[in-house]
């Protein structure tokens, strides 16, 4: 795998909004990226209170894009990282840590305390 995508960069692909992600993205072979299932999880909070993108349009998208599950040591690498209160973030950041994989999102800012996490910006 390649990389790991945030919640953000998901809905900013199934929107369809952003020109350099979607370039990114289409680089990428089958297998290179895949969900974390807390980022599915909080897409699809989002959608199914009324938010884009459509639970259909999110469930196509995990056909393609793999779901990685939250495992123990995920929870493990969690437990270590500085908390914050009610934040998917730091859960799909741990996960990110545990997979060893470059976390991709476009909330760098919201991962700059995180010791140990590669962050990428696919949206520049």
């Amino acid at each position: 795998m390649r990389g790991l995508l945030d919640a953000n960069i998901c809905i900013l692909l199934l929107i369809g909004e952003t020109p350099a992600l979607t370039a990114r993205v289409a680089e990428c072979d089958a297998g290179d990226l895949a969900m974390s299932t807390v980022a599915f999880a909080e897409v699809a909070l989002g959608s199914r209170g009324g938010k884009a993108p459509p639970l259909n349009v999110l469930e196509a998208f995990v056909e393609q894009i793999p779901l990685v599950p939250f495992d123990d040591a995920a929870a493990r690498a969690y437990s270590k990282l500085p908390f914050r209160r009610g934040s998917f973030d730091r859960l799909i950041a741990a996960h990110a840590i545990s997979l060893g994989l470059p976390l991709v999102t476009a909330n760098e800012k919201d991962f700059a305390d995180i010791e140990g996490l590669r962050v990428e910006n696919w949206t520049r």
